[in-house]
This record gives structure tokens, C-alpha cells and sequence, in this order.
């Protein structure tokens, strides 16, 4: 080996010696940057300026390294605490802009623009200013609340308000939780039954509203109380939609409808508001045959054919015949199995004799009987909101044989549970009634109606209220009510369907036993109903 070729290899190891010397020098001596960054790296910052200070702080935050940010800071742990509570309490990425500030003295404060990217897309902007000082070991962030926002201060924190309301969904007509929010859909609440065909009805009326595409950024207080709203505006409370209906009420008709061996329903109306109480359905029987099914209303249709007989002149006392059965042009129209003789109208009413009836329908005009049903409701057209109803069909009769078995529930009309439950409310109120289910969502009336004069509806109350205390629905004396009870033969007529309809108070409601054979299951429907109730 020559020489010169010695000394060349020479002085590479020697050269090599001394950069694993300098490294190692540097390596171990404290605060001295090494390429790796972290803590260490930022914790002192000699040698920077108070600009670079001011990126390397916002950049750690930027990054959510809040712990190296703090320890560009006069207090580190409150600087983390703070930036990680606001970036939790926001969720949203924050960037920051500035143009260094030119250093002048042992204290610069650097202007910084924040920029938050809410949710929607829209970005909440403000400016704060960033205090450094010089320390010992260089410039370092003095820090303060207002570096987060201008007016943070100690004890107070930034947060997006949320809804105050809770899951509840629907509640009654006295407030009581009905149906709760089960992610998107709605449900009852626990111990609370509503028949389901009801529960689509609200779903059809109530939409749980979006998301407001905005946030907005409140500034609170220890406790949680808003101080200001500084960014985008609060959210409303989410108040729950209420229904009419009652769970007392609802919860006797229920118990009321238990068991049934037939399709059995009631629908409760209270009469001075419209408001619907409850409806239940039981053996087989569901919400859409109460609100759209028409039925032959048998003897309850009396109380329409009543008021047109008391208002052509009739009086409470007139005395009628009533005998077994009787003819009306070519219909034979009979009692069931009882012959009464010679009774006042009342009586006639109470004992529900077919053929009084029917012989004073059959002097009545054609169209006398339609345009007294309208009087009650049965021709109106009510957009109720989640609901869809049919109140009842009375068409004009053909002739005088037609009107007569239209007098008493049979022949062409038809009438749902719903028309008829509304009949008798309004008779109670001695007004018309408009129907609704919602507290705070008006139905809309298509075709309204006007009720009968008060001297009629007074005729009617008495021989109601006799029905109960010495006529055919006597079973439910002790309770207090009026009404009518009826039977509908439908078909070929050897069956029938079971009716009563009444009021008591500020309660009206119809009780439909299909295939009953005669009233007496629907009174004691009514009967178990009445007694439920408070």
C-alpha cells in the first residue's frame, strides 16, 4: 500500500471518529433539539423567534398534540386542559392564520385569526391575540383563557347547545308520556298500551324533526348555564306533540274492551273541545273500523229520527201507538216481542219501540231524516290530522217503505263508530263538535254542520237520560249517563250487531259489539267503561 493511499484511509476514520463524537455530544445534552421532535423538542425555544413560537404552539394545537402546545406555555396543564375540552365540545377541525408580528421588547402579542368548520359547512371566524414573553429559555406563550376565545374566561368553557328535550315523543292531554323516540320510530312508553293502528295514526301526524344543518357555540359557566350564545343561534326545545287522548279515559276503555269474544269498539269524545279521549278495540276489532267503518246503527239512529219527529211538532207526551208490528207501505216493520199499547213519545223512545217510529217517519218528507243526520255530524268531512274518518251515509229514502226502515238504524244507512260516539257529543254539548286528535294541530273542517235548536236537544237529553234510568239500557242506571241502546240486523238478518251510545259529563262515546245478536254486550261494554272512569 502506498503512502498516499495510507494516509486517505487515515483520515476517513479519523473524520468518521469525529462525527459519531459531535452526535454524541449533542445527543445527550439536555434541551438540544434532535431530529426526532416531541416535548423536547418545543419545550424550550432558544434560538426561535417569538413568531416561530406562536406556529409551532397553534400547529401542536392544530394537531391536537395539546400536551406539547401547553409546553410552549407559563401553565401547560391548563393550556391542554382547555384546548382539549373546547376541541371535544366542538368536534370540528380548527385551522389558524397569522402574519408573524415584528419583535419589539420582551413581550409581543401576536394577532391570530381562528377558524372553526361547523357542522352545515359554515365557519365560525374571530380573532384572539396570542402573548409571548421571553423567559429563560426563550419565548414562551403566556397563556390565558382568551387564547382560545376573547371573551373564555377561568371557570367558564365553550359548548354546543343541545335539544333540552328528552325522548318523549307524544304526550297525553294532561302531559303524561305516551310514545317516546326509539331511534327514528316511535313506541309506547313502558306500562302505557295503545292499540297500534292509533300509534300509526300520530307516526302518519308527528315527524321528528332534522337536525338544525348549523351548529351553534354557547359560552357557559361552571354549572352548565349559558352566559351568550357566540356563535349561530340556540337550538329550540323539542317540545312533544299532545294528543287529546287521556290515559285514564283510554285505560277504561281498554279494560272495558278486555276480553271481548267479538270485534268490539268504543271511541270516547269529550264534547266541549272535540277532543278525542280514547279509542280500543278488542276481539279483532281495530282503530280504522272505529274511524272508517260503517255499520247499520240499529235503534241508536232513533236519537236522528227523534230529533226530526220533535222538530215537526211531536211533543215528550204526545201518546203514539206501539204495537208488536205495524205496516209502512210495503214493509212490515216489528217491535222485539213486546207490545207497548198506547205510550208517550218518551216511553216510546226509552223502550226503543221500532214501530212508533217507523209510522212517524213514514209522514215525514224524504229527506227528512238526511237533513236531521247532518245536524249531528253524520254528513260532515273532517280532516283530522293522522287520521282518517268517515262519519256515517244517510241518503234521502226512495219512499215512504224505505224511510220507515231508515227510521230505526237499518234499510241504506250506514254510520261508523266514530259518527255515532260524535252524535251523542253533540247532543251533550247542544252544539256542533269538531273532532280532533292533536292539542296543538287544528283538523280541518271540509263540510261542517250546525246543530238542531236547543228545545230539540233538550227533548233529546230527557228521553236519553230515560233510556237509562227506565228503559232498555237500565243496567248502567248506576252510573249516571244517557244514551240509546240499538240492534242492526244485517245480511240475510239473522244476526245482528250490538250498539249503545252516550254521554256522561263532558265524556260522549259509542260501543260497537259486531255479531252481538242485541244491545246487551254493548251495554255492558258501556257499563265497565263508565265505571273505569274517575
Amino acid at each position: 500500500m502506498s503512502s498516499t493511499r495510507r494516509r486517505w484511509i487515515l483520515s476517513i476514520g479519523g473524520l468518521a471518529v469525529v462525527v459519531i463524537v459531535v452526535f454524541g455530544y449533542f445527543s445527550v445534552q439536555p434541551g438540544k433539539p434532535v431530529g426526532g421532535g416531541g416535548v423536547d423538542e418545543v419545550a424550550v425555544a432558544r434560538d426561535r423567534s417569538a413568531g416561530e413560537v406562536a406556529q409551532a404552539y397553534l400547529d401542536a394545537v392544530r394537531s391536537e398534540d395539546f400536551t406539547t402546545a401547553g409546553a410552549l406555555t407559563d401553565n401547560p396543564a391548563e393550556s391542554a386542559a382547555v384546548w382539549e375540552q373546547t376541541r371535544t365540545a366542538l368536534r370540528v377541525p380548527v385551522v389558524f392564520s397569522f402574519s408573524p408580528a415584528a419583535e419589539t421588547g420582551d413581550v409581543v402579542r401576536q394577532s391570530v385569526t381562528v377558524s372553526w368548520q361547523m357542522a352545515g359547512g359554515e365557519a365560525w371566524t374571530y380573532a384572539v391575540t396570542v402573548p409571548l414573553a421571553k423567559a429563560a429559555g426563550g419565548w414562551q406563550v403566556r397563556w390565558s383563557p382568551e387564547v382560545v376565545h376573547p371573551r373564555l374566561a377561568a371557570g367558564q368553557r365553550l359548548a354546543v347547545p343541545r335539544s333540552s328535550a328528552s325522548t318523549v315523543a307524544v304526550v297525553d292531554g294532561a302531559g303524561s308520556p305516551l310514545l317516546h323516540w326509539s331511534g327514528a320510530d316511535l313506541a309506547p312508553v313502558a306500562g302505557v298500551r295503545l292499540d297500534p293502528s292509533l300509534v300509526g295514526a300520530v307516526k302518519r301526524a308527528v315527524t321528528r324533526e332534522a337536525p338544525a344543518a348549523s351548529a351553534s357555540v354557547a359560552l357557559v359557566d361552571a354549572a352548565g348555564a349559558t352566559v351568550a350564545t357566540l356563535f349561530g343561534t340556540p337550538p329550540a326545545t323539542a317540545e312533544p306533540a299532545k294528543l287529546t287522548v287521556e290515559l285514564p279515559v283510554q285505560a277504561a276503555a281498554d279494560a272495558a274492551v278486555a276480553g271481548a269474544n267479538a270485534p268490539t269498539t268504543l271511541v270516547a269524545i269529550r264534547p266541549s273541545t272535540g277532543g278525542i279521549l280514547a279509542v280500543a278495540a278488542g276481539g279483532g276489532s281495530d282503530v280504522p273500523r272505529a274511524f272508517q267503518g260503517l255499520y247499520p246503527p240499529g235503534s241508536t239512529f232513533k236519537v236522528v229520527t227523534g230529533a226530526a219527529v220533535l222538530g215537526a211538532g211531536t211533543g215528550l207526551n204526545t201518546v203514539l201507538p206501539c204495537p208488536g208490528s205495524t205496516t209502512v207501505g210495503t214493509r212490515t216493520i216489528r217491535n222485539a216481542d213486546f207490545d207497548l199499547g198506547q205510550v208517550p213519545l218518551r216511553t216510546a223512545f226509552a223502550e226503543s219501540c221500532n214501530t212508533t217510529f217507523a209510522t212517524l217517519a213514514g209522514d215525514l218528507p224524504l229527506d227528512a231524516l238526511p237533513a236531521a243526520a247532518a245536524r249531528f255530524g253524520l254528513a260532515a268531512d273532517f280532516e283530522i290530522p293522522g287520521l282518517t274518518t268517515q262519519t256515517g251515509v244517510v241518503e234521502p229514502a226512495g219512499d215512504k217503505s224505505e224511510q220507515a226502515e231508515n227510521s230505526i238504524g237499518q234499510g241504506t244507512v250506514r254510520t261508523s263508530p266514530f259518527g255515532v260516539a260524535l252524535m251523542s257529543a253533540t247532543v251533550a254539548k247542544g252544539g256542533a263538535v269538531t273532532p280532533r286528535l292533536f292539542a296543538d294541530l287544528d283538523t280541518e273542517v271540509n263540510t261542517g254542520y250546525q246543530a238542531l235548536p236547543k228545545a230539540v236537544l233538550d227533548g233529546l237529553r230527557t228521553m236519553m237520560r230515560e233510556v237509562v234510568t227506565q228503559g232498555r239500557g237500565s243496567a248502567l242506571a248506576p252510573y249516571g249517563a244517557s244514551g240509546k241502546t240499538g240492534t242492526a240486523q244485517y245480511g240475510d238478518g239473522s244476526t245482528a250487531h250490538g250498539w249503545f251510545t252516550g254521554y256522561r259529563g263532558d265524556v260522549a262515546f259509542a260501543v260497537l259489539v259486531e255479531t252481538a245478536g242485541a244491545a246487551a254486550p254493548a251495554v255492558g261494554v258501556a257499563g265497565r267503561f263508565l265505571a273505569g272512569l274517575k
